[in-house]
């Protein structure tokens, strides 16, 4: 190093050859000092680029990279003794000098800085050389999202919990609309969007959520906001190693983000948002909070789908997933077609892989094709016309893989859930089965799956219902997540993880908690108890439960619980008890507003289920690709 440095200093120096011997003087620096090298690859990219020090650099090819690499070395011959590099809770680089204020380490990209041998550089230079990313059209029509939530309490669900703020990513996509994640703006009761560069914020109003596939449509209409703006054009689904740009206004600052990476992975992905599993696009770029609802490019600035979430592991790196445009044009175009999102269609069976040669040979499957049907939803229309026990072999004559799988992109395989989200709700898909070594084509009527346990509410605000102090409302995956898995128990965790739903509409009721009055002695201690009959009639749902007790005509209530439990009271000392408990507690009403509607009996059929038939089936949403079991 101390020759290295001195032939370094003599070369400097000399009058004569500049060029040359700058060029391979840091050449022998880049190689040097790798920790600069790294550090100028990050400015090439972006001055705002914040990325993770254990990012991948962006692929590219080795001629331009190196060329360009030891271009902005030579802008950059060392690192100042007064410049410290800092790396955040969130992983970014951060480059102040010391002594220096927090604020000079976010320069716009205009500021001009001096290296340690008095030479100036200007950023905007950099960004000429490296794509013209800063002036880029595309990137002004990113904006910033402030969302204030109010998020119900299901606990308490006559009362919200205090409100909080958070911040996004949307971007333009023509005709007065603005797209974002779903969970950006989940519980909203105020969206403000900002545009780049500007210092006015703009009120947004949300027209659809997507919740199985997070996505949101936002619509502004101030004619302010849209001058000048260039919506983003989608792109083609890319393929595996494409270049991928990440925009959007992740922590660390105020000003727009860019992050570099590639296609990592498409397949069927689990969204954590809305508890489904539809197609996804795997990058390996930063994707950090405040990123949901950004765009990703293409290198010919094309919109190729929509940030959303990563995957944080111990054992893992850089894992990131985007929305395609695949399912984001689904999404749109439900919205133009029924004026409101319908959401995304399920089969509603149940299956098993075929890969056993023995299994299949019992089955009568002579190729190497199909999946099992283990069990049908008695919601969806499928029950109609599949059975346990049948094979489906083809999916609209797409041949099915044992393993569930079907072609994708020419050289790969994917699950052929991917072509069920293909269709919308209503369509018919052709199935082609093998029943008892027979084989024969049926139609099925796609529709979205009923779930027994929602996994978010509906209008925002839970169900519920008081009777003497008894609180009862229906069991969801939030008042779980709010109660914690302890408090729920077993068997309701069971029953909330592996039940199916019998018939649209039923819902398992519980008694969430008692408020603790005369009437209601020796019951104060009950807590997250399945109600399961009112005086020897069956609960549907937490409306026929309101039903059952306004239209009462008994001396007594009497609730059954699990395990044969029974809650008894006099009906008239409830209803004197009501008015006392309500402003005892503060509670404005003793039910929700959605059950001051007239009961309609429109279930039907459900009368006759036989109420003690096992609906329970050991899968879960998340189970593919393990034991051999799958959602369809």
């Amino acid at each position: 190093m101390a020759g290295a440095n001195c032939w370094f200093s003599m070369l400097s120096s000399s009058s004569g050859s500049t060029s040359r011997c700058s060029l391979t003087s840091q050449r022998l620096f880049s190689t040097s000092r790798r920790p600069t090298y790294f550090l100028t690859s990050i400015v090439k990219s972006s001055k705002d680029r914040n990325q993770n020090p254990k990012q991948k650099l962006p692929r590219e090819t080795p001629g331009k990279f190196s060329t360009e690499s030891e271009a902005i070395t030579h802008k950059l011959p060392g690192r100042s003794r007064d410049e410290i590099h800092l790396s955040n809770v969130d992983g970014r680089i951060i480059r102040k000098n010391a002594g220096s204020s927090q604020s000079t380490s976010f320069r716009s990209s205009g500021m001009q800085r001096k290296g340690n041998k008095g030479v100036l550089f200007d950023s905007r230079d950099q960004q000429v050389k490296t794509g013209n990313l800063q002036d880029a059209a595309f990137l002004n029509a990113v904006v910033k999202v402030y969302c204030t939530h109010t998020a119900p309490d299901y606990s308490l669900p006559w009362q919200k919990q205090r409100q909080y703020q958070s911040t996004g990513s949307a971007f333009m996509i023509g005709d007065g609309k603005l797209l974002t994640n779903a969970h950006c703006v989940e519980h909203d009761t105020q969206v403000k969007v900002k545009k780049r560069g500007d210092d006015t914020k703009y009120v947004a109003k949300v027209l659809a959520k997507g919740v199985e596939c997070d996505i949101a449509l936002l619509s502004i209409e101030s004619e302010e906001f849209w001058k000048g703006a260039e919506p983003l054009k989608f792109g083609r689904l890319p393929c595996l190693q494409d270049a991928v740009t990440v925009v959007g206004y992740p922590l660390g600052g105020d000003t727009i983000s860019v992050t570099k990476g590639v296609v990592s992975r498409i397949e069927v992905t689990s969204y954590a948002h809305g508890s489904s599993e539809l197609l996804g696009i795997q990058i390996d770029a930063a994707i950090n909070p405040g990123n949901s609802g950004g765009p990703a490019f293409n290198d010919r600035g094309e919109c190729i789908g929509v940030a959303f979430q990563v995957y944080r592991s111990d054992e893992a790196e850089n894992i990131g997933y985007v929305i395609p445009t695949t399912v984001v044009s689904h999404f749109l175009e439900d919205y133009e077609r029924n004026g409101k999102y319908t959401g995304f269609p399920s089969l509603g069976v149940v299956l098993q892989k075929l890969e056993n040669p023995a299994l299949r040979a019992c089955l009568n499957v002579t190729s190497n094709e199909g999946v099992l049907v283990r069990r049908v939803e008695p919601t969806s229309d499928a029950s109609n016309v599949l059975k346990k026990g049948d094979v489906i072999v083809s999916f609209d004559d797409v041949r099915v893989g044992c393993e569930g799988t079907v072609p994708f992109q020419t050289t790969e395989r994917i699950a052929f859930r991917y072509l069920i989200s293909q269709k919308f709700v209503g369509d018919v898909a052709e199935l082609g089965i093998i029943r008892g070594g027979q084989f024969m084509k049926v139609q099925a009527i796609m529709n979205p799956r009923v779930h027994l346990v929602p996994y978010h509410i509906e209008g925002g605000q839970p169900s519920y219902l008081i009777v003497a102090g008894l609180v009862f409302t229906p069991l969801s995956e939030p008042l779980i997540e709010e109660e914690c898995e302890d408090t729920i128990g077993l068997k309701l965790l069971t029953k909330a993880r592996y039940s199916m739903a019998r018939f649209k509409g039923e819902q398992i009721v519980i008694l969430s908690q008692v408020l603790a009055n005369e009437v209601n002695i020796g019951y104060e201690d009950l807590s997250n108890e399945q109600v399961l009959k009112l005086n020897g009639t069956w609960i549907r749902n937490i409306h026929h439960l309101a039903h059952l007790v306004d239209s009462c005509k008994d001396r007594y209530l009497v609730f059954e619980f699990e395990d044969n439990f029974l809650v008894v009271m006099e009906r008239e000392d409830t209803l004197a008890a009501s008015g006392c408990i309500l402003k005892d507690y503060g509670i404005p009403s003793e039910r929700s507003s959605d059950l001051l509607e007239p009961y309609v009996d429109s279930i039907g059929h459900a009368a006759t289920i036989d109420q003690h038939e096992s609906v329970d089936c050991a899968v879960s949403n998340s189970e593919f690709g393990y034991d051999g079991l799958l959602w369809a």
